[in-house]
């Protein structure tokens, strides 16, 4: 059991007290697996694996994860250099296309001479660059290449910062057709979104059933330092997934508006129509063309 605690610190008490303590849950299909022998943690997360609730239990858990992260733009970029900062054994990044000028605005990982090039090689050497320990995959490939849904399905969690709604929801479909965890993360300006989906929870077709026909994936205007946001923020979801600590936001649409940092989190509706995870979706158990689904049974 994990206690959360609202402040810290006394003075952010006195100002802002917040809700009380809470007991939190850690999942129970995320179990303390042993390190290998003669491993150790290495000094590098000190920082982290001291946190109250996080510990060395957490860190090994986060070094035999898999996070796919859709997107390595200036939203999947930041997502990508925490999670790789935290320890993740392995990081899969998937972009197709190269680099171009406009880009360099939020883009971390991305380098000036490296403009024309592929946006996804570029990403991976610079994370490797930084984090030689944590195994890069680099899939320069659109989300519809036959290869993605045995690379999502291999994942511990998924984070999607992709920047239309098709892609976004064949990620959620094929996220909910293997039961893998989903932090889906996006901007819009100086706004920022955030839904994290688990197996049994509201998906991203629950929450947005018909997208918006008449937004320009492409055109919208991206402050970099909010994208930036965004990403650490899906990074700090994935890794309450990934290691089983504190209490990833599910069930919630989380808000935030830096323009002048109003922050909501409303809570979202399972759709029982939902045709991605309703129980008449072709990825549901329940429904007979899902490949779960055995009536009558056969060798």
């Amino acid at each position: 059991m994990v206690t959360a605690r609202s402040h810290s610190h006394p003075r952010l008490r006195t100002i802002c007290p917040g809700p009380p303590a809470r007991t939190v849950p850690v999942p129970s299909a995320l179990p303390v697996q042993s390190a290998p022998p003669g491993a150790d943690v290495s000094r590098r997360y000190d920082r982290q694996v001291s946190i109250p609730g996080f510990g060395v239990a957490v860190q090994r858990r986060l070094s035999q994860a898999t996070v796919l992260v859709a997107g390595v733009g200036g939203v999947g970029g930041a997502a990508a250099t925490y999670l790789a900062a935290a320890g993740v054994g392995r990081l899969i990044l998937v972009h197709p296309g190269d680099l171009e000028e406009p880009d360099l605005n939020r883009q971390t990982l991305m380098r000036p001479e490296r403009v024309g090039q592929s946006r996804v090689l570029c990403a991976a050497d610079t994370l490797r660059a930084h984090h030689p320990q944590v195994e890069i995959v680099a899939i320069d490939r659109p989300l519809d290449d036959p290869a993605v849904p045995s690379l999502i399905a291999e994942a511990d969690v998924v984070v999607d910062a992709r920047h239309n709604f098709p892609e976004r929801y064949l990620i959620n479909r094929l996220c909910v057709r293997n039961g893998v965890p989903l932090v889906v993360a996006a901007m819009n300006s100086t706004e920022a979104y955030l839904l994290v989906v688990r197996p049994g929870e509201p998906c991203l077709r629950c929450v947005f059933p018909e997208g918006d026909p008449s937004w320009e994936p492409l055109g919208f205007p991206v402050l970099g330092s909010v994208a930036g946001t965004v990403g650490c923020l899906a990074a700090t979801e994935a890794l309450k997934v990934a290691g089983g600590f504190a209490e990833p936001a599910v069930g919630r649409l989380v808000h935030v508006d830096l323009w002048d940092v109003d922050m909501r989190a409303p809570r979202t509706r399972r759709d029982p129509a939902c045709p991605d995870c309703g129980p008449g979706s072709p990825d549901s158990p329940d429904s007979p063309d899902s490949p779960e689904h055995d009536p009558g049974g056969s060798a």
